[in-house]
């Protein structure tokens, strides 16, 4: 294997500039470099280059995030542990870093021994831990797209993971991460059994409350949370004369979806915008957060937090079950697992058991991109809507 293994000091893609690699790894002189004069990018070195695939997810925080993280790992393994430049990597060098991906080493200098250390702190790593399959093969995913993007660019001649990609047929995986009958109801008590005596208390209850029926009933993920508004909210009349709410929903791919916004779930939204101060229905393109901070201003919370309030809940369902009884401890252990995507899995296996229409439970998800817009509704729209509301509940 070519190159030498390089003993710097690991920190984050940020810092990084031209100046602080040495000359052959600056990926200038690369050996998969394609010819200068057909690269559509002004840049001659691997660190710009990687800045300007990242660059084109700088609007979407979650997207950019997953990919940096990406970029960064192998950019860092690359020239720290591997001694080459990128853009010199071969298919056979990318084999052996999914072999690193699954048991990173040495320990101390790639992995976290704290994994809330913040990424400008000293001791920052950019593993928690080695990967998973899956999370090995998304990182390979995340890879391939900037291979191929660096390759359109003309910045690369080829991909050297395209000779990896052979597509095989899997079996769907059967949906285990969501919280049954037993375990939902628990979590719903804990809920209900939050204190109340003080202002403070108050509002995080109904904060939590409106937090779990947003992501149980509407089916959403935390990153739409973070990024959708209260003036997504909207009403039209069906074709028999009836008021309904939706609630339009940037989300994943920069797709958009219409969610119906039930009875209960508008019900308890204007619980909680009383709570908060506010008029019972939103206002079209009102700004307010569709969640909102405790005695701050009103600004998004951070998928970080959002986590924390549902992490708080579900370790605290799981103790309460745990006190109940020594066989529900193995029960207990599966609800201190849980997280937000449980909710959102949750939602689907509940619409689906409850003989709501597929199709109606893939569009309530955002399983497909919709043609449908704010302005106009079909008849199919309205009937997603009807049956939502009959047979989708959170029954408080």
């Amino acid at each position: 294997m070519a190159g030498r293994k390089v003993e710097s000091e690991i920190v984050p893609f940020e810092p990084f500039d031209v100046v602080s690699l040495r000359s052959n790894l600056d990926g200038s002189a690369g050996t998969n470099r394609a010819r200068a004069t057909a690269c559509q990018i002004s840049t001659q070195n691997d660190v710009d280059a990687l800045k300007a695939f990242l660059a084109r997810y700088a609007d979407k925080q979650t997207t950019f995030n997953n990919f940096r993280k990406e970029v960064e790992r192998l950019f860092l393994w690359a020239t720290r542990q591997l001694g080459k430049t990128l853009s010199s990597l071969t298919h056979e060098d990318l084999l052996a870093y999914q072999r690193f991906l699954g048991d990173p080493k040495p320990l101390a200098q790639w992995i976290n021994a704290n994994r809330k250390v913040p990424r400008e702190h000293r001791d920052w790593r950019p593993f928690s831990g080695p990967l998973s399959p899956s999370s090995r093969r998304q990182a390979f995913v995340i890879l391939n797209v900037m291979f191929a993007w660096l390759v359109n660019a003309g910045y690369l001649a080829g991909n050297p993971l395209s000779l990896s990609r052979q597509r095989s047929r899997k079996t769907p995986p059967r949906v285990t991460r969501y919280l049954d009958d037993e375990l939902w109801a628990c979590v719903k008590q804990t809920i209900d059994r939050m204190p109340r005596e003080t202002e403070r208390q108050r509002a995080h209850y109904f904060r939590t409350r409106w937090l779990f029926t947003l992501l149980y009933l509407g089916g959403l993920r935390v990153s739409e949370v973070c990024e959708n508004t209260m003036g997504a909210f909207f009403a039209r009349r069906d074709q028999d004369g009836e008021e309904r709410w939706w609630l339009e929903v940037a989300g994943k791919g920069d797709k958009t979806r219409l969610v119906p916004a039930t009875g209960e779930l508008m019900i308890e939204l204007a619980r909680y915008r009383r709570e908060s101060g506010l008029a019972p229905s939103p206002t079209p393109g009102e700004d307010t957060p569709l969640i909102l901070p405790l005695g701050k201003p009103r600004r998004p919370l951070t998928r970080a937090a959002l986590h924390l309030i549902l992490k708080e809940v579900f370790l605290r369902a799981s103790d309460e079950m745990r006190r109940r009884a020594t066989e529900y401890v193995p029960r207990a252990d599966q609800l201190a697992r849980a997280s937000a995507h449980w909710l959102r899995h949750t939602a689907g296996s509940r619409m689906a058991d409850g003989a709501l229409d597929l199709r109606h439970v893939r569009d309530n998800l955002g399983h497909e991109s919709l043609k449908t817009t704010s302005r106009y509704l079909h008849s199919d729209d309205d009937r997603r809507h009807k049956e939502t509301q009959q047979k989708h509940r959170i029954n408080w």
